[in-house]
């Protein structure tokens, strides 16, 4: 594993950002481990996650992109402190653009999305904090694809929880790659996560013992990809 994904799992679990216990998912399940995006709210939190991001989506996408576009309300932070980070470490300038919730109707900025307007020709990276289900790329994607003739590269989100979507039989994120025909990662896998920190202190705190191993293999027998 590489040494960036090793040190973004260290920074979930130092952020409290991914929780180990039991906890109630919008879904219904129960789930032995939680990620809140929201968690991250310092300057230097904010900083080292659009580096690990940019990290990322250098590994997997390389520079051939103009625009990261994070829907909202999570990804527009994220897609901000990417784009910053990508110019620090890249030196390559790319553009932010979210949508709105509510459109604004007046101003110089009136309209559906903020940052960068979409133009024709673009190539757009999509970025997520984790796709449990892909219900908001059902409200995003048409949005990006009907505000100018873009091309999706693809999707980039923090963590996949590697268990089935809608369908019932691929992963959330195999399933937006087949139904909108673009690419999908992310930084790490739940396997990484495992695999790194099972019986292994983190932070001085062993965070994944037996007990919590056993939790989440339990789990991914109802819920995991197959």
């Amino acid at each position: 594993m590489e040494t960036y994904k090793q040190e973004f799992i260290d920074f979930m679990v130092d952020s409290e950002v991914l929780r180990f216990g039991e906890f109630t998912l919008k879904s219904g399940r129960k789930s032995p481990f939680f990620m809140n995006a929201g968690g991250y709210v310092t300057g230097s939190q904010l900083k080292k996650l659009g580096e690990y991001y940019a990290k990322a989506i250098h590994d997997k996408y390389g520079d051939d992109f103009d625009v990261l576009f994070g829907p909202a309300y999570k990804g527009i932070p994220i897609s901000v402190v990417t784009a910053i980070a990508y110019s620090e470490l890249y030196g390559k300038e790319v553009r932010y653009c979210s949508d709105r919730k509510e459109e604004k109707d007046h101003g110089a900025d009136k309209g559906s999305f903020l940052g960068s307007k979409l133009q024709d020709g673009d190539r757009v990276i999509m970025i997520e904090d984790v796709t449990t289900s892909g219900k908001s790329m059902e409200e995003t994607v048409p949005k990006v694809r009907g505000a100018a003739d873009v091309t999706i590269v693809g999707l980039m989100v923090s963590l996949n929880r590697m268990e089935v979507g809608l369908g019932g039989k691929v992963s959330a994120l195999d399933e937006i790659k087949e139904r909108y025909g673009f690419e999908t990662n992310a930084i790490v896998s739940m396997a990484d996560v495992v695999e790194h920190l099972y019986n292994k202190p983190c932070n001085g705190e062993v965070v994944i013992d037996d007990q919590i191993k056993a939790a989440i293999d339990t789990y991914y027998n109802e819920y995991g990809v197959k």
